[in-house]
């Protein structure tokens, strides 16, 4: 994948924010999995089971290769 803006609708995007989109829809996974097996219960706060840095970072870091 390069780093080029991509067309949506004859609207330029950026492939960061496509990258943010698709995070974001795997962090909402990732809490509904948590959430179905009562892993929030576990943890002090629930806050540090939200993905979306570490997912998006991952993303950006495997999408070029």
């Amino acid at each position: 994948m390069r780093f080029t803006e991509i067309t949506l609708f004859g609207v330029y995007v950026a492939p960061m924010s496509v990258m943010v989109i698709a995070a974001w829809l795997v962090t909402i996974g990732l809490r509904r999995i948590a959430a179905r097996f009562g892993l929030s219960r576990y943890v002090w706060h629930p806050s540090p089971l939200v993905f979306a840095v570490i997912v998006l970072s991952s993303m950006v870091l495997v999408a070029p290769r």
